[in-house]
């Protein structure tokens, strides 16, 4: 699978955005598919994860309450709302995608075998 996120962009603090990540390849419906970001000088961290049917979905910490993420399956693109950003949010967004029966922790970059390219979002205080 190739993926390709997009969306990013320069936001004000309490701004909005929405980033869309697009799938081709294998079935992007038997994939589990995950956001995370990261900052200059910082490690990548876990944003989000949603499950094959968008039944569930997993969030980081920082980004609980605030972010969403869905997929459709029909367009193979998954998402990644994001409202009352702050300037700590700034970084790089990368989705990417695992196969189902990977067993490592959702959180862990390693469960992911491709990543998009990533697509930079900036917050401005």
């Amino acid at each position: 699978v190739q993926l390709q996120a997009f969306g990013g962009g320069l936001v004000q603090a309490g701004g909005s955005l929405r980033l869309s990540c697009a799938a081709s390849g294998r079935a992007f419906s038997s994939d589990v598919m995950g956001w995370f970001r990261q900052a200059p000088g910082k490690e990548r961290e876990f944003v989000a994860a949603i499950s094959r049917s968008g039944g569930s979905v997993w969030y980081g910490t920082s980004v609980k309450g605030r972010f969403t993420s869905s997929r459709d399956n029909a367009k193979n693109t998954v998402y990644l709302e994001m409202n009352s950003l702050k300037p700590e949010d700034t970084a790089v967004y990368y989705c990417a995608a695992r196969r189902a029966s990977q067993t490592m922790s959702i959180m862990s970059t390693s469960g992911y075998d491709v990543w998009g390219l990533g697509t930079l979002v900036t917050v401005s205080s």
